[in-house]
């Protein structure tokens, strides 16, 4: 066995492990798309986009969860 074939063998598996991580990682993503706060940051992916005046904002914010200085929580 010389070199160039244990290079061919090594290459094969570096390619194989490497393929299997991304695939992992991809569906590690995809099935961890929330945050242990419970956020999903998929909706925050168009702000740059979408920051124009008119536009919707990402997450409304009522004027009852603003706190107020002086008003005890």
């Amino acid at each position: 066995m010389g070199i160039a074939e244990l290079q061919a063998y090594g290459y094969f598996v570096l390619t194989f492990f490497l393929v299997v991580a991304l695939y992992g990682y991809i569906y590690h993503l995809y099935t961890k798309k929330r945050d242990a706060s419970g956020v999903d940051y998929e909706s925050y992916s168009n702000m740059a986009l979408k920051d124009d005046i008119d536009d919707t904002p990402v997450s409304a914010l009522s004027d009852e969860k603003v706190p107020v200085e002086g008003k005890k929580k």
